[in-house]
């Protein structure tokens, strides 16, 4: 279960990031809710893209190597990120896109949600001697 959450959380971020660094005006243009905090910057998508494959790439190796100490970095830094961005649409919900509105909120739970129930599992691993 751990490793296969993680491997989620890391295509998650590997194939936003990915889209947001290579593609930042289609990710702008067409990811519904996106486009609701105008204006496009490229500079700062593809800043965005380029940090959130970071985030993907130490989620990545959380799930080949499995020791405690990484999974609890990465799952942090990626709560690091899914809270804030939890916060922020919470507060900035589209009164005119109410299903819109629900999808957003309902995902932005999802990315905090998945993380907080993978670290029950990542304190039962083993720690490492050494």
């Amino acid at each position: 279960m751990l490793r296969a959450g993680l491997v989620v959380l890391a295509l998650i971020q590997l194939v936003v990031g990915g889209w947001t660094l290579f593609f930042p005006a289609s990710f702008y243009n067409d990811v519904p809710t996106v486009d609701w905090t105008p204006p496009y910057s490229e500079h700062l998508f593809r800043d965005f893209g380029s940090t959130t494959i970071g985030i993907g790439i130490v989620v990545a190796a959380a799930a080949i190597w499995l020791e405690r100490r990484l999974v609890l970095v990465a799952l942090i830094a990626y709560l690091s990120y899914s809270v804030t961005h939890l916060a922020f649409h919470a507060d900035h919900l589209n009164a005119d896109s109410p299903g819109w509105s629900a999808v957003l909120l309902a995902f932005t739970i999802l990315s905090v949600l998945l993380p907080l129930a993978l670290v029950p599992a990542a304190l039962r691993r083993p720690r490492v001697a050494g």
